[in-house]
């Protein structure tokens, strides 16, 4: 009776320990993980704040030409300090999947008015012509197709920590220690503001003939 008192009692340590090193092992996996998403954030960030650097010198030239168009460079400005204090928002904390929604959210917006910015640009032969013009424009391009390499890294980052937090067993330990879903960095609509494409219905809402593009 002794002995198998004993038995039972060592199966359980066995068995105990072994939870608890598995446990570790996802635990540790996930921080890993989570950590790795974050870490490609801040490559993202640094790519952003080079572009929201850019906007402005940009603005300031458009406004000699476009003496007409304040709304749209206001919105512009406006639309590029929101995008700033999100990135900010994100850099302190990339794991807030609130504060990703609202950096997603801001980029989409700001890549909507930079897209409507070049469209008018079309009407204003000067401006394009304008060597500094043509400098920042080629400048936030590159900035841009950067932004676009580092987005896809950390969207791929994203996808293996969520996958990983989902499934099983995994999903059980996340849940415990409330590991939240990454949340993916998607510019919808016209994110590449150096390669700006508006559409038809944006061209009507900004009262432009096609024929004049």
């Amino acid at each position: 009776m002794v002995t198998f008192l004993i038995s039972s009692v060592f199966i359980f340590l066995i068995v105990a320990v072994s939870l608890f090193l598995w446990g570790m092992s996802v635990y540790n996996g996930l921080i890993q993980k989570r950590n790795s998403k974050d870490n490609n954030y801040s490559q993202i960030g640094i790519q952003l704040t080079r572009k929201y650097e850019l906007i402005p010198n940009l603005v300031k030239i458009a406004k000699g030409y476009m003496k007409h168009e304040s709304s749209t460079l206001e919105a512009v400005i406006q639309a590029r300090n929101q995008a700033v204090s999100a990135n900010s928002a994100v850099s302190e904390n990339p794991s807030n999947p609130e504060a990703m929604k609202t950096m997603v959210a801001a980029e989409n917006s700001l890549g909507g008015v930079m897209g409507r910015l070049f469209a008018l640009t079309e009407s204003y032969p000067d401006l394009k012509a304008n060597e500094n013009m043509m400098q920042l424009t080629e400048e936030l391009t590159s900035t841009e197709n950067k932004v676009t390499f580092a987005r896809q890294a950390f969207n791929d980052a994203v996808m293996t920590y969520n996958n990983a937090i989902q499934q099983f067993p995994n999903n059980m330990i996340a849940g415990y220690f409330k590991f939240e879903e990454g949340v993916f960095f998607e510019v919808e609509g016209l994110g590449d503001v150096g390669k700006a494409v508006i559409t038809s219905e944006q061209k009507k809402s900004m009262d432009l003939d096609f024929d004049d593009m």
